[in-house]
């Protein structure tokens, strides 16, 4: 576990503190046996702190590739890969330097990503791309027609042909871009998704003969390993290649349940870090004190002992999914949109209010209807939530949960809502995790979702024909439910900034 730091060194003024490097906090540079796909917070958070803490962590660096922009893998560059995790508590913050990162690199070298794969010694893939990004349509199936995958497709055959190799363009201001080859140049176009560009890598590894390897998935998705598995093997399937078949027998699709409340850093953070620690980090990382790692699945080329620094494996890992999907994503997804709709901002401002929390507990009752598998503990589990949430000291904002809602609400409120109609009951709290929602997109001036576009044509209906179409891009199932339609249509405005709220929660 992580040992308290020492108190630090009186801080130097600003403008003369030193720049956060290893030479400044000499932390071994371990060989890269790790590949992860898009650096941000939250991994910084949780799979590098793991493995920082695992026994065996000189033999396992990470090389994190980001996802839209350069600016993280530049960020860290400088600063040689180490940052700052400060873990806040409501009893004050400690702070530690995570140095598991070994490369961080602009996800648009495709070319390097490649490289690392297809090493032998590369032994597994981590993934924190997005719930969005693995390329399902909302029946679970791979979505082959998306935009996006025709692009990638395009990209991957000109990347397989002749003659050609990988490059990254750069832009006449010397901006890189996701690559897209010429033929003056010779390079070859590279796919501009996770996705895409993770099955060009698993190529070229079975090109090199380097062996099998672990892809994890650590996104916010129930059986996020079989998510994976298909994503990956429809874009394969799409390519063609013959490269399915070899995924099917050399690459291990791993199963987690990741679980560690991370906002994002401000500049506030930054300072609070230059004024403690007595040095410059520009990307350094707040965190909850709490943190857990569900995994299950193989591993053939081996992985870090996660498990000694506080991992849990498991042979089946749907309980403890389904748990925090629906008992924590789930009411983060209630508090989200009715939170906004109220005028907060805050999971902590959201939860003190009755409404909000009222809604909460509702549907964490129907949620713990399906949740009996021994060991959960729902009601220790759901306290330690309260209490989590409740950290005012964690300004986890609505707005960045409230992101990508038709893909967050298919695995948070659709299957505790068909599971409590299956066995006779309304499903009211789920279903007002949908009106709530349904709200939100009709008065947010601008949100993130990968279907955008077909939310605001659906929102331009009236009544229960526009609760429907907007549902249908959810769950085709549910929008074909004539009750649950009527339902969720009742629930709509329950939230509004005039509703009254009930002078204290329904549940204690």
């Amino acid at each position: 576990m992580n040992a308290a730091p020492p108190v630090p060194d009186p801080a130097p003024a600003p403008g003369s503190a030193p720049a956060l490097d290893r030479s400044l906090k000499p932390l071994p540079k371990a060989p890269v046996r790790i590949v992860h796909l898009g650096l941000g917070a939250f991994h910084r958070s949780h799979q590098a702190w793991y493995t920082q803490h695992a026994p065996d962590a000189a033999e396992w660096g990470i090389a994190a590739f980001t996802g839209r922009r350069p600016d993280a893998a530049e960020a860290l560059s400088a600063q040689a890969c180490l940052y700052t995790l400060v873990e806040r508590s409501a009893g004050g913050d400690s702070f530690e330097v995570i140095g598991s990162i070994v490369e961080a690199i602009d996800g648009a070298d495709v070319a390097r990503l490649c490289r690392f794969i297809a090493a032998p010694e590369t032994a597994v893939v981590t993934l924190t791309i997005t719930e969005a990004a693995y390329g399902l349509a909302a029946d679970g199936t791979f979505d082959a027609d998306a935009p996006s995958v025709a692009d990638d497709l395009r990209a991957l055959s000109a990347a397989a042909a002749p003659e050609t190799s990988i490059t990254r363009e750069t832009s006449a201001s010397g901006e890189t871009s996701a690559p897209r080859g010429t033929a003056a140049s010779g390079g070859a176009r590279v796919p501009g998704t996770p996705l895409g560009r993770l099955v060009l890598a698993l190529a070229r590894r079975r090109d090199s003969g380097a062996g099998p390897i672990a892809v994890v998935s650590c996104d916010n998705l129930s059986a996020n390993g079989d998510v994976a598995r298909r994503g990956v093997l429809g874009m394969a399937a799409a390519w063609g290649q013959d490269l399915v078949e070899w995924i099917g027998a050399n690459v291990s699709f791993v199963s987690t349940s990741v679980d560690r409340i991370t906002p994002r850093t401000t500049d506030a953070d930054i300072a609070e870090v230059a004024e403690q620690c007595g040095y410059r980090d520009s990307s350094p990382v707040v965190a909850e004190p709490f943190r857990n790692w569900v995994l299950s699945g193989d591993f053939p080329a081996g992985r870090p002992r996660w498990e000694d620094a506080g991992a849990v494996v498991v042979d089946d890992i749907e309980p403890y999914e389904n748990r925090k999907l629906w008992l924590l994503n789930g009411s983060h997804s209630i508090l989200a949109y009715a939170g906004q709709l109220r005028g907060h901002a805050t999971v902590a401002e959201a939860l003190a209010d009755p409404l909000c929390r009222k809604a909460v507990e509702d549907f964490w009752d129907e949620a713990a209807n399906h949740l009996r598998s021994e060991g959960l503990d729902i009601p220790g589990y759901r306290q330690a939530l309260l209490e989590r949430f409740g950290n005012a000291r964690i300004a986890h904002r609505l707005a960045q949960i409230a992101a990508d809602g038709t893909t967050k609400l298919r695995m948070r409120a659709v299957p505790v809502l068909a599971a409590e109609r299956a066995e006779g009951r309304s499903g009211s709290g789920a279903a007002l995790m949908l009106a709530a929602w349904i709200d939100y997109v009709a008065t947010a001036g601008d949100f993130q979702d990968p279907l955008a576009r077909e939310i605001r044509a659906a929102d331009s209906l009236d009544g229960a024909g526009r609760v429907e179409a907007l549902l249908r891009l959810v769950n085709a199932g549910i929008a074909e439910d004539a009750d649950i339609v009527s339902l969720v249509h009742r629930l709509c405005g329950s939230f509004s900034a005039t509703t009254a709220a009930p002078a204290t929660p329904t549940h204690t």
